[in-house]
This record gives structure tokens, sequence and C-alpha cells, in this order.
């Protein structure tokens, strides 16, 4: 029968994407913060969102109506208890991730996966928090989730095949392209990305090439849409350290070390777009208050 009701953990930007790429597939949702006014933000997110897509004609007015219905926003982490699979889109923090999973295999105990959207941690480490880790896995969407169509699908040690089969036959019934990674830092995507973005960095850092310069030649150089240091703006430059420092803890490679001027830039709040400064500066985003790589 498949995934029919998803639960999403955190309405977030990265949440309220798969939450509403769901619910255009036609799933039903079901999306849980403690606290209301990340929900309110989402609900304004999704309203705005359909608005556009019934402005530009890809829905009419009643489908927009039948898409805002399909989410139940929750306060109440049992709510999600009527769902088939939850996927988790919180703070990259190993104990909050942690600590849910724990909470999520004791509520769901049928639950076909419970999936993790981190782009650094170690699904292994998320799947020891509790007693059925074959349900465990990761779905490393990437921002905006509407527009991107890769999903990463991770498996840990224990990950049963039924719940790696369940989570792609998801990921294609939302539209979206899976590609299945062993569970290591990075997984596939950052794992090839991050060396050439700190590259860029550091680049910038030493002063050899402007940051113009330095998206423009990979630009127009190597048909890139985006410059590297647009893209560090783009993905949230705490967001590019953490995953420096994890990729960095698990490899010890000098390639995946954040420069020193990226950790200034984290300290000091410039964390790219969703703040308004970076490499460049943005008009900040209202209610986009995450971001993945």
């Amino acid at each position: 029968m498949g995934v029919l009701t998803v639960g999403v953990v955190g309405a977030g930007f990265m949440g309220s994407g798969i939450a509403a790429s769901s619910a255009f597939a036609g799933k039903e949702v079901l999306l849980y913060e403690p606290t209301e006014p990340p929900l309110a933000r989402s609900r304004e997110w999704l309203t705005d969102t359909t608005a556009t897509a019934v402005a530009r004609g890809r829905l009419t007015a009643d489908e927009a109506a039948e898409v805002a219905e399909r989410i139940g926003f929750t306060t109440h982490v049992e709510d999600l208890r009527r769902a088939d699979a939850v996927i988790e889109a919180v703070v990259e923090d190993p104990g909050v991730k942690g600590d849910l999973f724990g909470k999520l295999d004791s509520l769901l105990p049928d639950a076909q996966f419970l999936a993790s959207n981190t782009s650094s941690i170690a699904i292994g480490s998320l799947a020891a928090r509790t007693a059925h880790p074959e349900r465990v896995l990761g779905m490393h969407f990437f921002s905006p989730v509407a527009v991107m169509k890769l999903v990463e699908v991770v498996a840990a040690v224990d990950t049963s095949a039924q719940a790696l089969d369940a989570a792609e036959a998801f990921a294609r019934d939302i539209g979206k392209q899976p590609i299945r990674a062993k569970d290591r830092s990075g997984f596939v995507v950052n794992l090839l990305l991050v060396p050439y973005l700190m590259a860029a960095v550091r680049m910038f850092e030493e002063g050899f090439a402007s940051r113009e310069d330095i998206d423009s030649g990979m630009k127009l150089g190597c048909g890139h849409p985006m410059g590297p240091l647009q893209l560090c703006d783009f993905i949230g430059l705490d967001v590019l350290a953490a995953v420096c420092d994890s990729l960095y803890d698990e490899f010890k490679r000098p390639e995946y070390a954040p420069p020193p001027v990226l950790r200034r830039m984290v300290a000091a709040g410039h964390l790219g777009r969703k703040t308004g400064e970076g490499f460049y500066i943005h008009t900040p985003r209202q209610g986009a208050n995450e971001a993945a790589g």
C-alpha cells in the first residue's frame, strides 16, 4: 500500500518544503512542532506558495484548497501515531535528534520507516536510540525542496531492505529521484561538494580573487548555475560549518576543514541569505529559519 500519511517533524524551511511536496503529490501530512509560532509561519508560507501556484496556472483554486486540507498542523506529538512513516527535519543536533528518534520509535511501533533529513549526522547514531534500528534511515532532501529533485536515501548498518524500499517508493511518489548512499558523513553530494566550496572560501580568504570573479569563473567557465560563494550563502554558513566539522571528524582530511573566515562569519551571525549577510548582502526571507545542503 505504501505511505499514504506521512508525519513531518519540524516546520522550518526544510520541513515545510517536505510537507508541501508531499501534499502536492496527494499525500496526507501531519506537521508537528512543539510550539505554535513555527506552525503559524509554515501555514503562512504554504498559503503564499499555493497562491503563487494558482497565479501561475499550475493549480486551480480548488486544487490549492485540497492541498491545504491535506496538511494537518499539530503541537501534539501523539497525533503522529496516525502516520505510516515519519521524516524528521529539526535542528542539526545529535542529542535533539537522538531523543526524538527514541520517542518516535515507541510512539509508532508499526511505522514503515523513521527518516532523518540530516545532512551530516550519522544515521547509525540515531538508530542506536531506538528499539527497532531496522526502520531508521536517512532521507536527505535538498533546498528548496519544491525545486530540487534529489533525495539521498541513506542506509545505516541495521537498516532493512523493506524500510529502504518503502522510503525510495515514497520519494518517487512525491516526484523525487532517490539515490542510495551508505551511512558515512556527507553521504554522496556533500562529500563531493564541500571540498569544492571550501576551496572557493580559501581562495577568497587569501585574496587570490574577488568573490564576484570566483563565482563568475565557475558559472561561465564550468556552466554552474550558481557560483560557489553564492551557493555557500544559499545553503547557510552555519550549516556548512557543521557539515565541515562532521566530515573532518570522520575523515581527518584538510580539504574538509572549515577555513577561519567561515568560522568568524558564523560567530558574527553572518550566515548568508537567511540572515541577510554572508559573502554577499541579501534581503532576509521571512520565516526561513532553516537551510540544508
